[in-house]
């Protein structure tokens, strides 16, 4: 799902200020971040008191009085919001403060003041000005800034020490060059940063810093104003904010840098490149100018204006820094690029003005500059007041699209020529501003609607209709009806073979299709004009012609059609000869072929233009008059949906694709649901039918045309949805074809991996580190084993930091580490030194090989060895690892030498070929046992005592005589070769002297490490790692390195991107209470993480043991908090990308024995320090990452203890990685004009030493979020903050890992163009694939994982290739960031219309010329929702998103402008799914009320079951494959196909049957339910709204209440309708009753009513618990009976919760009502066809019988009504009230009496009659609901709500029965648990314990 923003800002100014800052001790440092908004400027002035408390407490006082007498200056009266509070604790503070204080330095204020002021100044300037970084300096001047201030008041101006004067002067000249910075610090002097070293930042400096040439811009008080670049001097000219100027400097000069080194292949220059300039204004003006184009007006960029003799490189700096100013100040204005295009051309010609006017200003040839604000005020400010209006009048996303003007209605005003009628300065009085007349925003509320003349909608108008299907996919429907005509046709003519078709009569009969085209046409004409009516007065003439002439036309071609067609109907009826004899006497056949030759010549140019897509896509995109002239009748022209075609290749693949599905689907169609239905339906309508068992209305109707509907229609309706079916089939095939193709799964298992990890290097590098150009690819002089070296050295240090991050992370412990961890060097082994997991065994096996050999020969026993390439290698790296080991530890010249003679020996030996002749093989085991106590003395901790280094002493000798004595034959003569030359020392011990200081080394400890292990590991390394999620890891990455991918540039040369989250008030952290507090169930989330993830559990705690000794709360809820779905997680996660460059700028600059010596082990020497702050500094130039924390600053001031506790966490966040950027909304009180408003401004902050520090700030219009939907208004306010060419966007629910960062600049080659793989456009979305990382918590969240997993993986990838119609579906895909920050930016932000935000930025970027990607050698993670409600709201959500889609001019447009078949593509894949689903449950319901129709009325009977229609099963036949698709099985295909693919197919096999035992389908049929009813119900009458699922972790019991509100609409009440229907399906039809494929048909229907009405019980944990139950019922009964009112929240009564039912009725429009009123009127069937077969109506079909059952419906609904009133009789009046029941209990007898011995009542009579006559009280609610205003007036209103509550008693009764039965048997909620949790279940996790809350908390409980 996509992360949840808010709209409105819920967290406010803090209202118990004091209460908050006094009594608590740790308030006492951020007092300064609490101060109220109003007093903003005396928070620095706090801040810098709590910094020197430390220093000088009696300072601090000091600055907290001054402090508090700038506030009482700023509010004397402490009218501002928390001002008041604030003021009174402050004052308390300085009271106290006043007595404990103490002088340090002196004895008075004055002098101490002045003192500490010059200690400061000399410690902290004079001497750190050239040693601390520009960060710690910004800081230093602001706060002697500060100090300075306090001083002047505190000390009066004439004792002021001169010195002090001097440098407070010092620090006011230079406090400018050093500001808090983002990323450079362009103007810090003294130590220089080493970003500002880097070339490319200098010349892009340069660059932008030449202004000599400009015109002089002189201040009102006429001192020249100081000009640093041209940003400053445009904002001089325009009124440009600082903040905004600051924050684009930055911006240009790190775009111009990254550019700039691309082009360039030396290291070291100082200018830019002619071409660096030119290609980024290309990009970032290039919409300005395609609009221009457009209008037919010269553009700025190609006029004429500039002199020859001009700088053109300036010019064109001017032009990019114009155009980025106006974007970072537009606010909400960026969802509108025309807009911007309109403001930057005026803007831009007013600057030409200036540049290059002949006419000069008088005044000494300078300009007036503008105010700081004069932009936003006169520009910006009021654009937004006429989008605040439109907004209001959206009432809260209630009323009609129609009634006002979103952000596309407003842009697209500027996509007509007339925009510039609004001239320059804008005129207020043009109709663009027909709405901004007044101070809107000061006058207005929030919820007020807006009064005013309504302005028409711009072009299109979203109106509510599902027309909008057929007049946006029109080409579609009309090719299905006439291929579906034509199959009729030909199955009605003759026998239906198809090969009849050549015959004349029938190729005349088919030919009557034309006509069908013509009529469909003419509908689709009529379409566009009456759902575009509200639109009309904003369209061009031209357009309203176009429409017009179209009409005309399709109406002449209807008639004229019909016409000649119908002359050549022989014999025909008077009014036909009438039409016939119409247009003279010509051959009536050969007159209609010639008008249909003529009708189709625009379809076949069309086709034609079809085949030559280049010709198409520059005919579409041209803007000559001719061009557009020739092109007017085929398609309106627009700014957007021009030249979208593919190219040949791509058009061929997709259309290969869907003229393959469309064969298969026609025959499908034809053979099994038209052609077996035609015979019966010729005997049905031979038949006639005098009798019914019903009053018949029309008893005379010809052909029994009544059936004939009931049986087609069903089989029609599948007919246009199977083509859906067919397209799951389709792209599961395809798109597992593509990823077999593309190597997916080639690595799946663990063994698969060691087969291939030899290669694994190889690959690593060719794919994952840049080819040098100096350098071939391979040196083929080099010796290989060099080669292979290197190889692995870069290798293995990519592959131990990402083992090391998966330690981190405590997925493998710490004995895995050291197994998978592969050595940095190799320079002391002669072969390669693989990971331990990889030679597991191998020396155990060597050994025995060795011992149990009985040959002869060494040869013989060194192939065996040497066969298995591992083992060789683990054998020599043992021998020689051994051999140094030794030597080192040896600190005798002759226990050395004797070595030296062993080792001699053996290596003599084994070239001689004697080895076995002159060793013993059968001694090794017992020198390898000596070895391995050996080894173990080394590693212990306590090798320095002396009892410890004679044990070691020991062992050696052992050693030693093992070798000399035991395994060689001829050791004793090694031993006495020393002696004889020692004589003197031959009584003294051998190898008693060792070097025991070695053993503190840690490369050799590793070294000795090493060597055990190979020793000693086992088969047990085999499965190493043992986690799941570590192990898919580490397969996926090594599988990645086979699939294709762009060559990796080094990080010099590399796409800078940026990350953006949005956040609002999610989870940052855990904090310890929530981790400890106990749910209802008495689980915890600590200890339900500890169940579900014990073995990671494990490696914390050994990781952490040894670490923190003490608490280890913090640790824990970091722990806890990154398996969870927060804000931490991802944050982690996306900060690998900036480890994952500094490694890669390690492996791009570092020489081979630094790569040898390893990233972490790089010695930290100076120059080695250098390097990696100029490693550092290349990831800051490629790199940002920024959270919008919306209401970060509200949390920071607010008193609420969740928001505190955000807060504390997110400044956290920032002090722990400093890279991490914060943007926010600050909302200020400023007095305008005498009075008190809200002032809002975005802000960019970083984290400093203890609080964070503001970067940026930008004041903004109005609030952002009060126009749009919020997550988009979220991005939109921090997108100006990013950098960088790309821009990945991330939910604050995914997560990221080191070893997919380190791809990160591979994906980023795909926006470079390669033919060859995308085609003729260069991509614009990159799309990456997900990994669901939530699917181990349950069943649930398995089922909703592999569906999602499905769909990021398979889907996605036939979306994007062949079909070509992926777009943006959420995170985390990366946008090519200068292309969508041009166009709108990367979301649209339209109030409802955009709910699903995020897809339409994909449309937007697909309209205006680019497409999407996808790629899967790289993955990101993403969380889900885990439990069944936050699954149905999610889904709920996605269903509105969707209606909203089908309404939008974006689906219209792409429909229309996409090609035939890319259209077929569109439609399957985005609303065209929704519709099918929904149109599968309409079939059922068609397939049973016509059914029920055919039952009642008799005509089964006597119809179908004639003797010449038994055994027919067509329609049965063609129910199946809807059955099938409705059952859920067919969603089931793409999960299986790709865990086929990557995991193998037993492994599919084994899920699939797991799944359908954990009733998957159940799962997936619910959900079908789900997207049906609120697809239909968001087109019908809206009320789409952001849904928050919430991320929690523990799954716990949703009460009955609580699913029968969420599910009782959408699936009990349709699910008890379908039981009905089943039951009176069941009781009186009787045909087919043998049929197996009716009992499918009805078992499938039966599985769709248990699944809409069981499920919620079946996946509720302790759904089927009997004591749960027992709450549940007495919660449920407290619910449905509580009253309503105002206030009362609707779980709390069911009166405000039916009311809330019922808010889409309430702002519905007259169309939805009838169509309710209408859908409603089919519960009257039951009444009208059942009462006629009661038995007391005695067979009679008299309309008479209807009537007296509505006799008695209204006597039983007056009864119901007078006892409900008599509930209101006071206490006075109880006895009437008794009596009165008494007698209505005594009438009901007496006629129930009566009925039954006179009239012929039945038992069975009374279930009939409850059958008839409650679907027709249900139906009277309904119809009440519609027409609510109408019933409330006449006075009926409370009675229908008692008569609802009764209905929903009844409702609730019934859904719950079944689960109390269950309940009864323990088994069952036993059964249900394992059910749920099986997948956790397999993995240790024990959830019948975690439910029942049986705990042992001291064990769990960590300390």
């Amino acid at each position: 799902m996509a992360s949840t923003s808010g709209t409105k800002d819920e967290v406010g100014p803090p209202r118990s200020l004091s209460r908050r800052m006094t009594g608590t001790s740790d308030t006492d440092a951020v007092d300064s971040e609490l101060v109220p908004s109003s007093l903003a400027a005396v928070g620095p002035i706090l801040r810098v008191a709590n910094e020197i408390e430390k220093d000088n407490d009696r300072v601090a006082y000091l600055c907290r009085f001054h402090a508090y007498e700038k506030a009482y200056r700023m509010d004397p009266k402490s009218n501002g919001r928390g001002v008041r509070q604030f003021m009174t604790y402050l004052l308390h503070r300085l009271e106290k403060e006043e007595e404990t204080t103490k002088f340090r330095l002196a004895k008075n204020d004055p002098k101490e003041i002045q003192k500490f002021y010059l200690n400061f100044y000399e410690k902290n300037i004079r001497e750190g000005q050239y040693t601390k970084k520009p960060e710690e300096m910004a800081k230093i001047y602001q706060t002697a800034m500060v100090l300075y201030d306090v001083l002047r008041v505190v000390v009066p101006a004439s004792k002021v020490e001169p010195k002090i004067q001097q440098y407070a002067s010092n620090v006011e000249e230079n406090i400018n060059q050093y500001e808090h910075y983002n990323i450079l610090p362009m103007y810090a002097i003294g130590n220089k940063a080493e970003i500002m070293k880097i070339p490319e930042i200098q010349a892009a400096l340069l660059a932008i810093r030449v202004i000599d040439n400009l015109p002089s811009i002189r201040r009102v008080d006429d001192k020249e104003k100081p000009i640093a670049d041209i940003l400053e001097w445009l904002s001089s000219i325009f009124g440009f904010q600082k903040g905004n100027v600051s924050n684009q400097r930055e911006h240009l000069v790190l775009l111009l840098a990254n550019i700039d080194r691309r082009s360039k292949g030396v290291e070291d220059y100082d200018q830019l490149d002619s071409q660096t300039v030119k290609h980024l204004l290309d990009k970032t003006l290039k919409n300005y100018v395609s609009w221009c184009h457009y209008l037919h007006c010269r553009s700025i960029i190609d006029s004429l204006k500039c002199p020859p003799s001009g700088d053109r490189q300036q010019l064109y700096l001017l032009y990019i820094g114009l155009y980025l100013l106006i974007w970072g100040e537009a606010s909400n204005v960026r969802f509108m690029p025309e807009c911007l295009c309109y403001i930057f051309h005026n803007m831009a010609n007013e600057m030409h003005g200036i540049l290059f006017g002949n006419v000069r200003p008088i005044n000494g040839g300078t300009y007036q500059a503008a105010y700081e604000e004069a932009f936003l005020s006169n520009v910006i400010s009021p654009i937004f007041d006429v989008l605040l209006k439109e907004a209001r009048r959206n009432k809260g996303g209630n009323a009609s699209h129609a009634s006002w003007r979103n952000y596309d209605d407003l842009n697209e005003y500027f996509w007509s020529d007339k925009c510039f009628k609004l001239g320059w300065p804008m005129d207020r009085t043009s109709d663009f501003f027909v709405h901004s007349i007044g101070s809107l925003r000061h006058h207005v509320g929030p919820n007020q609607v807006v009064s005013g003349k309504k302005k028409s909608k711009t072009n299109f108008v979203e109106v509510r209709s599902f027309l909008h299907l057929y007049r946006s996919f029109d080409r579609m429907w009309i090719f299905l009806i006439l291929v579906l005509q034509a199959m009729i046709i030909v199955a009605w003519h003759g026998d239906g073979s198809i090969f009849g078709i050549l015959d004349e009569g029938l190729i005349k009969n088919i030919s009557s299709i034309f006509i069908t085209y013509a009529i469909l046409n003419f509908i689709q004409v009529s379409l566009d004009i009456i759902l575009s009516f509200n639109a009309w007065r904003s369209l061009k003439p031209t357009q309203i012609h176009r429409y017009i002439f179209k009409f005309v036309v399709a109406a002449f071609w209807m008639v004229i059609l019909s016409v000649g067609y119908l002359r050549s109907v022989p014999n025909p009826i008077e009014f036909v000869k009438f039409l016939s004899t119409l247009g003279g006497n010509w051959r009536g056949q050969l007159l209609y072929n010639y008008l249909v030759a003529i009708y189709l010549i625009p379809n076949i140019l069309a086709a034609f233009l079809y085949l030559l897509p280049p010709i198409r896509r520059h005919m579409e995109s041209s803007n000559w008059r001719i061009v557009t002239l020739i092109m007017w009748w085929a398609q309106p022209k627009l700014y957007v949906g021009r030249g979208m075609h593919e190219g040949i290749f791509s058009l061929f693949k997709y259309t290969l694709f869907w003229i393959v599905l469309l064969i298969s689907k026609f025959a499908f169609s034809y053979y099994v649901e038209i052609l077996p239905l035609v015979k019966p339906t010729k005997l049905i309508m031979k038949m006639h039918v005098s009798s019914y068992e019903w009053h018949e209305f029309f008893p005379n109707m010809t052909h029994n045309i009544g059936v004939v509907i009931c049986i087609w229609g069903p089989t029609i309706m599948v007919y246009f949805m199977d083509t859906q079916i067919w397209y799951m089939i389709y792209a599961t095939v395809i798109g597992g074809i593509y990823g077999v193709f593309r190597h997916l799964g080639e690595i799946r298992t663990l063994g698969m991996l060691r087969s291939r990890f030899k290669s694994v290097p190889l690959a690593f590098c060719e794919r994952l580190m840049p080819m040098h150009k100096e350098e071939p690819k391979r040196d083929h002089v080099e010796d290989d084993l060099l080669v292979t070296r290197k190889n692995i050295a870069k290798f293995s240090q990519v592959w131990n930091e990402f083992i090391l991050s998966m330690r981190m992370e405590d997925l493998i412990s710490n004995s895995e580490r050291d197994l998978l961890l592969v050595p940095y060097t190799t320079s002391d082994v002669p072969v390669v030194q693989w990971p331990l997991f990889m030679l597991a065994s191998k020396i155990p096996i060597a050994l025995d090989m060795a011992k149990d050999f009985k040959g002869k020969e060494d040869a013989d026993l060194f192939r065996k060895i040497s066969s298995d390439d591992y083992m060789q290698s683990a054998v020599i790296e043992c021998y020689q690892t051994l051999k140094e080991i030794l030597f080192n530890l040896f600190d005798d010249e002759r226990d050395k030498k004797i070595l030296q003679h062993i080792c001699h020996e053996i290596e003599t030996s084994i070239h001689q070929g004697t080895f076995l002749n002159k060793f013993h093989m059968s001694e090794l085991p017992l020198l390898n046992d000596k070895l391995e106590r050996l080894l173990d003395r080394l590693l212990e901790d306590n090798v320095g005592e002396a009892k410890h280094t004679a044990q070691i002493v020991n062992v050696c000798q052992d050693i030693m005589e093992i070798i000399t004595k035991d395994v060689m034959k001829y050791g004793h003569e090694i031993l006495e070769k020393p002696r004889a030359h020692h004589r003197d020392n031959d009584r003294k011990e051998r190898f008693e002297q060792i070097n025991v200081r070695l053993t503190q080394m840690k490369s050799w400890k590793e070294k000795v490490m090493r060597l055990r292990l190979l020793l000693t590991v086992k088969e047990s390394a085999f499965d190493v790692p043992t986690n799941l999620e570590a192990r898919r890891r580490i397969t996926f990455f090594v599988n990645s390195l086979y699939i294709r991918m762009p060559n990796a540039p080094i990080v010099r040369n590399m796409l800078s991107f940026s990350v953006l989250t949005p956040y609002y008030k999610e989870d940052v952290l855990y904090s310890k209470e929530e981790l400890h507090k106990e749910n209802e169930d008495g689980i915890s989330v600590l200890f339900y993480l500890q169940k579900i993830y014990p073995d990671e559990w494990n490696n914390f705690e050994e990781r952490t043991n040894g670490i923190y000794r003490g608490d280890k709360t913090e640790v824990i809820r970091q722990w806890a908090s990154y398996r969870g779905q927060t804000l931490s997680r991802t944050v982690r996660g996306m900060m690998y990308y900036k480890e994952a460059l500094e490694l890669q700028c390690f492996l791009d600059y570092a020489k081979d024995d630094e790569i040898f010596t390893g990233f972490r082990t790089f010695n930290m020497n100076k120059h080695h320090m250098d390097f990696k702050e100029r490693a550092t500094a290349m990831a800051d130039l490629k790199f940002t990452y920024v959270i919008s924390c919306q209401i970060y600053g509200a949390q920071k001031k607010s008193s609420d203890e969740r928001d505190q506790s955000c807060y504390t966490n997110i400044l956290k966040l920032m002090r722990t990685y400093p890279s991490l950027r914060v943007a926010y909304i600050d909302e200020r009180e400023a007095t305008i004009n005498g009075r008190s408003q809200n002032v809002y401004y975005s802000v960019l902050v970083k984290g400093g030493d203890t609080l964070d520090q503001e970067i940026y700030r930008i004041k903004l219009p109005g609030h952002p979020s009060q126009i749009g939907e919020g997550r988009p208004e979220n991005q939109n306010h921090a997108i100006i903050f990013t950098r960088g060419e790309a821009l990945q966007t991330i939910d604050m629910n995914q997560d990221n890992y080191f070893e997919e960062a380190f791809k990160m600049r591979n994906v980023l080659e795909e926006f470079k163009f390669h033919k060859d793989r995308h085609g003729q456009h260069r991509p614009t979305i990159l799309g990456l694939r997900e990994h669901i990382f939530t699917g181990s918590v349950s069943s649930l969240a398995w089922f909703n994982s592999n569906q999602q997993t499905s769909f990021v993986t398979i889907g996605q990838r036939i979306l994007a290739d062949p079909l070509r119609v992926r777009f943006h579906y959420g995170h985390p895909d990366i946008f090519d960031r200068l292309f969508h920050i041009t166009r709108g930016g990367i979301s649209k932000a339209s109030r409802t219309i955009n709910l699903s935000d995020d897809i339409f930025s994909g449309y937007n970027s697909t309209l205006r010329g680019g497409y999407a990607t996808h790629h899967e050698y790289i993955q990101v993670g993403k969380g889900r929702d885990v439990g069944m409600n936050q699954i149905s709201l999610f889904e709920a959500k996605v269903a509105n998103g969707n209606g909203e889609q089908t309404l939008s001019r974006d689906v219209y447009r792409l429909g229309r402008r996409f090609d035939f078949f890319r259209m077929l593509s569109f439609y399957y894949t985005t609303v065209g799914f929704y519709f099918s689903s929904m149109v599968t449950v309409l079939i059922v319901y068609a397939f049973l009320y016509g059914h029920i129709y055919m039952i009642l009325s008799g005509l089964e009977g006597r119809i179908l079951e004639d003797k010449s229609l038994s055994g027919n099963k067509a329609l049965e036949e063609a129910l199946v494959i809807q059955s099938v698709f409705q059952l859920g099985l067919l969603l089931m295909l793409p999960i299986v196909m790709e865990i086929s693919l990557e995991r193998g197919f037993r492994t599919a096999l084994r899920d699939f049957i797991i799944m359908q035992l954990q009733l998957a389908s159940v799962f997936f049929t619910f959900h079908l339910g789900t997207k049906a009813h609120y697809y239909g119900r968001t087109i019908l009458h809206g009320g789409s709204k952001y849904r928050a699922t919430g991320r929690g972790l523990v799954v716990f019991h949703a009460k009955f209440a609580d699913n029968y509100r969420l599910y009782s609409r959408s699936h009990f009440v349709k699910g008890l309708e379908l039981a009905i229907l089943l039951i009176i399906y069941q009781a009186y039809g009787n045909s087919y009753r043998s049929s197996n494929l009716y009992l499918f048909i009805t078992f499938s229907i039966w599985f769709l009513v248990a699944s809409w009405l069981l499920a919620p019980f079946v996946f509720n944990p302790l759904g089927i618990d009997w004591q749960k139950t027992v709450e549940d019922w007495m919660d449920w009964k407290r619910w449905i009976g509580d009253r309503g009112g105002i206030g009362i929240a609707q779980d709390k009564s069911w009166e405000s919760w039916w009311d809330a039912e019922q808010q889409h009725l309430k702002y519905t429009n007259i169309r939805g009502r009838i169509l309710e009123i209408i859908l409603a009127c089919r519960f009257f069937i039951y009444q009208y066809g059942l009462v006629y077969h009661l038995n007391i109506a005695g067979g009679s079909t008299s309309i008479l019988v209807y009537a007296f059952s509505w006799l008695v419906l209204i006597s039983a609904l007056l009864e119901f009504k007078l006892v409900s009133m008599a509930k209101r009789f006071g206490t006075d009046l109880q006895l009437m009230f008794r009596i009165l029941k008494a007698f209505l209990f005594l009438v009901f007898l007496s006629l129930m009496t009566v009925l039954f011995i006179l009239c012929g009542l039945t038992i069975s009579d009374i279930f009939v009659a409850f059958l008839a006559f409650v679907p027709t009280g249900w139906a009277i609610i309904l119809i009440a609901q519609a027409c609510r205003p109408c019933v409330k007036g006449i006075g009926f209103w409370d009675s229908i709500m008692e008569l609802g509550r009764a209905y929903e008693c009844l409702m609730g009764l019934v859904i719950f029965m079944p689960v109390v039965v269950l309940s009864w048997f323990p088994f069952v909620s036993e059964f249900q648990t394992k059910l749920l949790f099986n997948q956790a279940l397999r993995r240790g996790l024990q959830i019948s314990m975690i439910l029942a809350g049986k705990k042992d908390k001291d064990k769990t409980q960590p300390t």
